[in-house]
C-alpha cells in the first residue's frame, strides 16, 4: 500500500511539472519536454497523453501546449479569493489616478502572487502577469506582506526560499532585509528600487484584515524616471496608503 501511495503522488508531482513545463516552453514536442523535465520519452509521452485526454493539455500541429480548460480553474480560484473581491475596483482606482501599473498580491506558499493588475493611461508595459509567483523578498508589494507576517513565519519562508538575487539590485543579506522590513513595519511604506526589474520603482503598502493580519499588498510601479523625488518619497505614498486604508475598511465590512 505505501508503495502504491508514493508511486500515485510521484504520478502528480510529474504530471504538473510538466505542465509547468509546457507554460515555461510556450508549447513544445514529447523530446524538448522529455529533456526539460528529465523525464523518459516514453513516461513524458504517456503523461502527455492522459492530461490531453483529460483535455488539459491540447495537441496541435506536434507540439503540446496547456489547455484553456486551466481558465476556468483560475478564474474559479480567483473569484473565490476575498481579497480581489473587495480590491479589484481600488486597483483599478489607483491606475487611473496615478496613470501608472497597479497591482494587488498575496502570499502563498512563501511566494507572492500577483492576483489583479490595472494600467494607467501612462503606464509601462512589463512582463508581469496575473497569476505570477515571484520571491517575496525582491519586490515592493512582496516586502509590505513579509514586514507584517508573523517572525515564525517570515523566517520559514526566508528559510525555505532564501533570498535569490534577481538582479544585482535585490537584498540577499538576512541583516539588511530585517532592517528593511523593521522600517516599512514603522511607516507602512515599502519601496522596491529596480530590485527585480531593471529601469522600474515601485510603491506598495499592506493590507490588513479586521484581526491586524495581512492579507495582501497593493502597488504603484513606473519607470525610474517618474518614479522620484517627492512623487516617490510623498505623493504616491500617500496615495497607495489612503486607497489600502479603503480596501481593508471595505473588507472589515464585506
Amino acid at each position: 500500500m505505501a508503495k502504491q501511495e508514493s508511486i500515485g503522488i510521484q504520478a502528480v508531482d510529474r504530471a504538473f511539472d510538466i505542465v509547468e513545463a509546457l507554460t515555461e516552453l510556450d508549447g513544445a514536442g514529447v523530446s524538448e519536454l522529455a529533456r526539460h523535465v528529465d523525464l523518459p520519452k516514453s513516461t513524458a509521452h504517456n503523461h502527455l497523453r492522459t492530461l490531453e485526454q483529460t483535455e488539459y493539455v491540447v495537441h496541435e500541429d506536434g507540439e503540446y501546449r496547456a489547455g484553456l480548460k486551466f481558465l476556468r480553474i483560475s478564474e474559479t480560484a480567483r473569484k473565490q479569493h476575498e481579497l480581489y473581491q473587495v480590491a479589484r475596483s481600488e486597483v483599478d482606482h489607483l491606475a487611473e489616478k496615478t496613470g501608472e501599473i497597479s497591482a494587488l498580491m498575496t502570499e502563498e506558499h512563501g511566494r507572492g502572487v500577483f492576483v489583479y493588475r490595472s494600467r494607467g493611461s501612462e503606464a509601462a508595459r512589463i512582463d508581469t502577469c496575473v497569476g505570477d509567483r515571484v520571491p517575496i523578498h525582491c519586490t515592493a508589494l512582496g516586502k509590505a506582506i513579509l514586514a507584517f507576517l508573523p517572525a515564525d513565519r517570515r523566517n520559514e519562508i526566508v528559510e525555505r526560499h532564501g533570498l535569490t538575487a534577481v538582479n544585482h539590485n535585490t537584498i540577499t543579506d538576512r541583516d539588511v532585509l530585517s532592517e528593511e522590513l523593521e522600517d516599512i513595519r514603522e511607516r507602512k511604506i515599502a519601496y522596491d528600487d529596480e530590485e527585480r526589474l531593471n529601469g522600474l520603482r515601485s510603491v506598495a503598502a499592506p493590507i490588513l484584515d479586521g484581526s491586524n493580519s495581512v492579507i495582501g499588498s497593493i502597488s504603484v510601479a513606473g519607470p525610474t524616471h517618474r518614479m522620484q523625488g517627492n512623487r516617490f518619497e510623498t505623493e504616491l505614498p500617500e496615495t497607495v496608503l489612503g486607497i489600502a486604508n479603503v480596501i481593508e475598511l471595505n473588507i472589515q465590512h464585506a
